[in-house]
């Protein structure tokens, strides 16, 4: 299943990669990250390693994520293991005097909770999810 969602954000791309960049605040902004938890020394850039406590609904689990690639000031993509599998990314473009950020997920859920069935139920939760997160990555960082 791939997921990908993109809003504008009324904020530069500086502003709102300082955002991004802080994967520790992530869960301050996305409602279905309940937790993170550093698994490395490092804290930002490849191979930086956290658990992640999820919950969709009633569903929890944690979200064991290596970051795979780093491009300062323009992207994060990383890589997902434990109960869902997959890879993520999150990208910021300068749009005007405002910021694009596009999030893509490929993620892949076991045969035992229904596989292919699942990420079909799944995928307009999560782009709901992932919509109403970016806007409050955006409130986070918008010019008053």
């Amino acid at each position: 299943m791939i997921i990908s969602v993109s809003a504008t954000v009324d904020a530069a791309p500086g502003r709102v990669w300082g955002e991004l960049a802080d994967l520790a605040s992530h869960s301050e902004w996305m409602k279905d990250a309940d937790s993170i938890v550093f698994t490395s020394d490092q804290t930002r850039g490849v191979g930086t390693t956290m658990d992640v406590k999820t919950r969709v609904g009633p569903l929890r689990t944690i979200d064991v994520v290596e970051v795979t690639n780093w491009v300062e000031g323009q992207s994060i993509e990383i890589a997902h293991h434990g109960l869902v599998e997959g890879r993520g990314s999150l990208e910021v473009l300068p749009d005007q005097e405002a910021s694009v950020v596009t999030w893509t997920e490929e993620l892949t859920f076991p045969w035992w909770v229904g596989g292919g069935l699942t990420a079909m139920v799944a995928k307009p939760l999560l782009t709901r999810i992932w919509l109403a997160n970016l806007d409050r990555l955006g409130l986070r960082v918008s010019v008053p």
